[in-house]
């Protein structure tokens, strides 16, 4: 189901490499600054809400089991109460309570499978865990035993949700990221003459009907002796092409700093690796990039075989044969 392979589109064109990193970055500069502030400001908001009535509930962070029993919610607001704010794996680690667990408080409830002395024994784990690591200096009225100024509860607040409103803000913005993307390339796909298909109508993504697309496609790949979904961004059926010829599978890629960008590029590297396995050398697999992706991590998917498209030069598709 495979075709020679696969148009080179910007790996091999490392001349270019700098003045496109530097056209991404501002791309990704200038929506993150139209865009993360007024974000930042409304979940800034919510979070001062959220922990104003936290610390009104549990009587100044004086929390107890039974603050977390009626109050289960709170858990996110208590996790970065403490220092350093302490992230939900660790928590989950150091309390030995199941992720599930963690995972009803978050959305405001207890497991209703569990008794009663279970539930109890868990909160009082994790309240143990949260009181250790208190941040007793932010909290200071609670080692002193008095009761806090109002300045003091002020600054607490403002602190703690501030911290908050990170764990709120950044999956938001991520999520506006890739909705982005997924536009840009849609409207290029439409001005193109190709036709969206829901994912959910995708009966199996090599029998797509050529001049359409979809998102967010599970498409099977073998690891080992198991079969898994493996889920792809963009999937597109070329016009031009054989019904018999795979369809491009593209991978959204927006970042916001170099360093995170180098860390994570093995990821792709381990998703071809995967197709390639399953379907043949010649699957034809892209990143659609904004952001900052320096040399550094072109050059290592370069040598994995890997091309990219740019936001900022979407047209570069044709070169895939879209």
């Amino acid at each position: 189901m495979s075709r020679k392979s696969s148009c080179i589109i910007n790996r091999r064109n490392t001349e270019l490499w700098k003045e496109d990193t530097i056209k991404s970055v501002s791309l990704y500069n200038d929506w993150f600054l139209d865009f993360a502030p007024i974000t930042y400001t409304k979940e800034r908001k919510r979070a001062m809400e959220q922990v104003e009535l936290a610390i009104s509930q549990t009587n100044n962070f004086h929390f107890t089991t039974t603050h977390l029993k009626e109050h289960p919610e709170f858990i996110t607001i208590l996790r970065m109460a403490t220092t350093p704010p302490i992230a939900r794996d660790r928590l989950i680690g150091f309390s030995g309570v199941k992720p599930s667990f963690i995972k009803n408080m978050e959305e405001g409830r207890l497991p209703q499978r569990l008794s009663e002395e279970e539930k109890e024994d868990c909160l009082n784990r994790v309240a143990h865990v949260l009181n250790k690591l208190l941040d007793i200096e932010l909290f200071s009225w609670i080692q002193k035993g008095n009761a806090p100024t109002e300045e003091e509860l002020k600054i607490a607040e403002c602190i703690v949700a501030d911290r908050l409103c990170g764990t709120l803000s950044d999956p938001i913005i991520r999520n506006e990221q890739e909705k982005r993307q997924l536009k840009v390339i849609s409207d290029f796909l439409v001005s193109e003459g190709y036709a969206f298909v829901d994912s959910k109508d995708v009966a199996s993504f090599s029998q797509m009907k050529r001049g359409t697309f979809t998102y967010h496609l599970n498409v099977p790949v073998r690891m080992s002796r198991i079969g898994v979904n493996m889920p792809i961004d963009v999937v597109i059926k070329r016009k031009g092409c054989s019904e018999n010829i795979l369809p491009l599978l593209v991978e959204c890629k927006s970042a916001g700093d170099f360093t995170n960008t180098n860390k994570r590029r093995k990821e792709e590297a381990q998703k071809i690796e995967q197709l390639k396995s399953t379907y043949g050398n010649n699957i034809d697999f892209v990143l659609f990039l904004c952001g900052y992706f320096d040399s550094g991590y072109l050059g290592y998917e370069a040598a994995e075989g890997i091309d990219w498209i740019w936001e900022h030069r979407v047209t570069d598709f044709k070169k895939a044969g879209v």
